[in-house]
């Protein structure tokens, strides 16, 4: 996505949140869908067709499918493919890494939520990968729950990375979390590394898309032919995680995450608390 400017953040009550939570919800069970589905020699339409039903069944609607012209429910980007990648008749092969990014509205509240995976025997160099990118999301979104400011959230993120795997991975610049509420992109931007400006003050109400994207070797990036894809220019690999979390007076949530993050969160001292 491309930066938004500071202005216009969206504030939620508690019981926005709370219907915020549920687009959250079918959100995870399209991802679960999605996931269950990749496979050795699955299409990626297929796995995007497998979480296109559960959004249908829940009487929900896609917030990627139509998005600036996008045609499908899922983003599903393979190996060198960082984000935005078009489900379609790539069929999966073993030891490729998958990142699975969807979202859904319901009652005109958004979710959105993003998963690595790799299928089939995977290289471990893979599995580190993915890895540290899901501790970098979990690190953030617990520094969302003390944050003052939204930098916070980027600079716990970056030390997280730096703390588990040194300078063997880097930390994508261009694409960064968001707001999220009645659209799927709002203002502020997340950042997920360290700057020097530290963002917008962290209010009661806010709600983040929390997202690190992970790659194995240099930065610079590219967009393919197709408008969407978004490639590394080295061909190294990539990994994205991300959570929709909300915070209000007594806490925060992660709307994505059926448990509130309360498993994840336990390790930094942290317990959500529902809106």
């Amino acid at each position: 996505m491309a930066p938004f400017a500071r202005p216009g953040i969206e504030y939620k009550t508690r019981e926005q949140m709370t219907r915020m939570a549920e687009a959250g919800r079918v959100t995870s069970a399209a991802l679960d869908a999605a996931v269950a589905a990749a496979g050795i020699g699955v299409s990626t339409g297929e796995i995007d067709a497998a979480a296109a039903a559960v959004i249908r069944a829940a009487g929900a609607t896609s917030n990627f499918l139509g998005y600036h012209g996008y045609p499908a429910t899922l983003c599903i980007s393979v190996n060198q493919q960082v984000v935005h990648g078009i489900p379609g008749e790539h069929r999966l092969a073993g030891g490729d890494l998958v990142s699975i990014d969807g979202g859904a509205i319901v009652d005109g509240w958004h979710g959105d939520s993003a998963r690595t995976l790799v299928v089939g025997a995977a290289d471990p160099a893979d599995v580190e990968l993915s890895r540290v990118t899901e501790e970098a999301l979990w690190a953030g979104v617990a520094a969302f729950a003390t944050a003052t400011r939204v930098g916070d959230i980027g600079a716990a993120i970056d030390d997280r990375v730096t703390d588990l795997a040194g300078e063997r991975f880097g930390i994508l610049e261009d694409y960064v979390g968001h707001g999220i509420g009645t659209a799927m992109h709002q203002p502020p931007d997340v950042l997920n590394y360290r700057a020097r400006d530290r963002g917008a003050k962290v209010r009661p109400g806010m709600c983040l898309a929390i997202e690190p994207m992970l790659v194995a070797g240099g930065l610079e990036t590219t967009v393919l032919e197709d408008g969407w894809t978004v490639v590394t220019v080295d061909g190294a690999r990539a990994a994205h995680w991300e959570h929709s979390v909300a915070r209000h007076e007594d806490g925060i949530w992660v709307l994505t995450a059926s448990d509130g993050g309360a498993a994840r969160l336990a390790a930094y001292g942290v317990t959500p608390v529902a809106p």
